[in-house]
């Protein structure tokens, strides 16, 4: 059986700290995680669990991975960053334009995300996480379309997105050329069987759409790291 997206998980100094940030910004409620680290509840069902996990390494360099916030106003875009500068984020560049309609921010441990304008068309109806946006290339968004069954919904100029059948936010890949590496990526997904599923059959479907074994425990001794085709670490976790 094919896995299901469990969380999207952040390395974090400070997990619950970082999590009441989140929880604030997003409207969502702190949950402990049953296995570990704490989590933000979904907000429907299809939405994304956030888990933060810790760690004793500082965040080196531009994440990999970052979410991608949707506005229903100008006014709730110019809210949503006022709210996230008072709860302790703050401006960044990564090289974006001034004639962006976006706003980039990072969190209290210097993650990136953005604030997209209001009428984005691409993002419409995905909720208030509108997209986790990947660097990555074309082929890992079709490996990825086929890990978890999701369909393309977007596949242009390198550019690819999917999407769950029941909606919610897309996950996308911008393309080439690839940013740089800074040791082990802080932000990743987590991919789980279902109750009912065998995770070794997954590992080897996931290693025959060309995944690659890393090695067992990233945060517990339970999980198993693999790498999709352009080497960005992920977990298949025990069955939920």
């Amino acid at each position: 059986m094919t896995s299901h997206l469990y969380a999207i998980s952040v390395d974090a100094e400070a997990p619950l700290r970082l999590a009441r940030f989140w929880a604030e910004l997003l409207g969502r409620e702190v949950v402990d995680d049953p296995y570990e680290g704490v989590a933000l509840r979904p907000d429907s069902t299809a939405g994304l669990r956030i888990r933060f996990l810790p760690t004793a390494t500082p965040k080196a360099g531009q994440n990999r991975i970052h979410l991608d916030l949707t506005s229903a106003s100008p006014d709730a875009q110019r809210e949503t960053v006022a709210r996230a500068i008072g709860l302790g984020g703050r401006h960044v560049d990564i090289g974006q334009g001034t004639e962006e309609g976006h706003v980039v921010l990072a969190d209290r441990e210097g993650n990136e995300f953005c604030v997209i304008e209001a009428g984005n068309s691409f993002l419409a109806g995905c909720g208030s996480i509108g997209a986790v946006n990947c660097d990555g290339t074309q082929a890992v968004g079709y490996f990825w379309s086929a890990a978890l069954g999701w369909p393309l919904v977007w596949d242009q100029d390198q550019e690819t997105a999917i999407q769950s059948p029941r909606g919610g936010a897309k996950v996308t890949w911008s393309g080439p050329p690839l940013m740089p590496r800074h040791g082990r990526d802080r932000v990743h997904l987590d991919l789980a069987p279902p109750a009912d599923g065998e995770r070794e059959a997954e590992i080897d479907r996931l290693l025959s759409l060309g995944a690659t074994r890393v090695d067992a425990g990233r945060h517990t001794a339970d999980d198993v790291v693999l790498a999709d085709p352009d080497g960005n670490e992920f977990c298949l976790l025990t069955p939920r």
